[in-house]
């Protein structure tokens, strides 16, 4: 308990120091705003309240998946390629504890800390239904309690698959391909074993299964998670070095080079985007069950897949110290335009490839629009982002009046693109018309912020 709580004061303290307790502490307040006034506007829409219960969880078990990836980054930062990282959980090589017992309570204090941060305020946000009378008070705290298990496993999900992927590809590969066979085949049964089914059915008996599958999960993490100690992968190929730096200059190289070098290598970013797919099918689909909507795939797919490169920029940027670059003769300029045609090389062909999978259920015809939406989305989150964070978009997206103009500039394209995919079965021609142009408008602004990134990032570095 004592490393728990010496985590916890950790994290606090990384975040005050960041952005002041002040703005840190405004932030699940904002969170809470933000729930609050989007399960509103969804009640006022239309949807049911266990309609808007059954997205929440699903999305909270795909940002467990997301959160888990620290399976890839801290097996990075273990064997010390990530630079100069001084968290405790990266200490095994200096305190007399394992490295599994220090992520088996990181993974516990990250639960804690989202639970809090995040999970209560989206939860909190509930308030409206229950003063409207649509939800009942004495649910929230067993949505609460399910919310933040299904936080857990799925965070314990990807941590184990991680684990299981540091000891042998083929089994990580078999092991997710039968839950995907389960999950497709036998869809009741993979969520009778989830916090869901808790929540829909809270008997004794349920609650023992979901335990069970809960602290199996959050035990075979640690447990299967081992670091590699061999080296041959930090050794660049002459001839791989020459293939890469035809697609760009040195910083669009060395980009590519620590991305395919890293844990997980290009296929994490496979990953994240897959996560993405999934929400997307996922909410496509109850959409059509639950109304008379006919929404094109493309625009939709394209949009969500776009809006998902904020994970790809997170990892082209994973290994950059901001002021490393100030030691060199180098322009700010040309560092982020490499950064971008690493971006580029690695989010287009798993974007495509996923509009290519969605073709397996929407018709192909439809899907075309996704072509064009997905890279010009991209494009603006990529600028968007750059120009907002640097190269820190996961510190600096904690600072709350910062995640407040990100997110309203994500909003500001995502939003009337999603109506846009919604109204399509009714105005197919402007829709696709629309969609089209604000995609277009929106990379023009990406490519402009790219264009003034890197002299406002060198000038306040310089300045600080």
């Amino acid at each position: 308990m004592n490393t728990l709580r010496r985590m916890l004061v950790e994290e606090f303290r990384l975040h005050t120091e960041l952005f002041g307790r002040s703005r840190f502490l405004l932030f699940p307040l904002f969170v809470t705003a933000v729930a609050a006034g989007g399960i509103w506007l969804l009640e006022l829409t239309g949807s049911s309240p266990a309609t808007i219960v059954a997205g929440i969880f699903g999305l909270v078990f795909f940002f467990g998946l997301q959160v888990g990836t620290l399976g890839l980054v801290g097996r990075d930062a273990m064997r010390d390629v990530l630079g100069d990282v001084t968290l405790l959980v990266f200490s095994a090589r200096t305190l007399p504890v394992s490295r599994r017992y220090l992520l088996g309570v990181f993974i516990l204090k990250d639960i804690l800390y989202y639970a809090v941060f995040f999970l209560t305020p989206i939860v909190v946000g509930f308030l409206p239904l229950v003063i409207g009378g649509e939800f009942a008070l004495s649910q929230i705290p067993l949505l609460w309690l399910t919310v933040a298990a299904t936080f857990a496993l799925g965070a314990g999900t990807s941590l184990a698959a991680a684990g299981v992927g540091t000891r042998s590809r083929l089994a990580l590969l078999a092991a997710v391909t039968a839950v995907v066979a389960g999950t497709v085949l036998e869809p009741e049964l993979a969520i009778a074993v989830t916090p869901y089914a808790l929540y829909g059915e809270p008997t004794p008996a349920t609650a023992v299964l979901n335990a069970l599958v809960l602290v199996s999960v959050l035990v075979a993490g640690p447990l299967l998670f081992e670091p590699t100690t061999n080296d041959s992968r930090r050794r660049t190929d002459a001839d791989r070095y020459r293939q890469l730096r035809r697609l760009g200059d040195s910083y669009t190289t060395r980009t590519l080079l620590e991305v395919s070098r890293s844990s997980g290598s290009v296929w994490k970013v496979a990953f994240s985007l897959g996560i993405l797919f999934a929400v997307g099918a996922l909410l496509l689909d109850r959409l059509a069950v639950a109304t008379a909507l006919d929404p094109s795939a493309g625009v939709a797919f394209g949009t969500l897949l776009g809006l998902g490169t904020f994970t790809t920029y997170n990892w082209v940027t994973q290994v950059d110290s901001p002021r490393e670059h100030l030691r060199f003769p180098a322009d700010f300029g040309e560092l982020y335009r490499g950064k971008l045609r690493a971006f580029l090389v690695l989010a287009m062909p798993v974007g495509t490839g996923y509009l290519g999978v969605a073709s397996l259920w929407y018709p192909p015809g439809e899907l075309l629009l996704g072509l064009v939406v997905f890279p010009l989305v991209s494009l603006y989150v990529f600028g968007l982002t750059a120009f907002l964070t640097g190269l820190s978009p996961n510190e600096l997206l904690f600072d709350t009046p910062r995640f407040a103009v990100y997110g309203a500039g994500l909003a500001a394209l995502g939003v009337p693109l999603l109506v846009a995919a919604l109204a399509y079965g009714t105005a197919p021609r402007q829709s696709a018309g629309i969609a089209v142009g604000l995609s277009a408008v929106a990379a023009i602004v990406g490519v402009v912020l790219v264009s003034r990134t890197g002299n406002r990032w060198q000038t306040r570095l310089r300045g600080d």
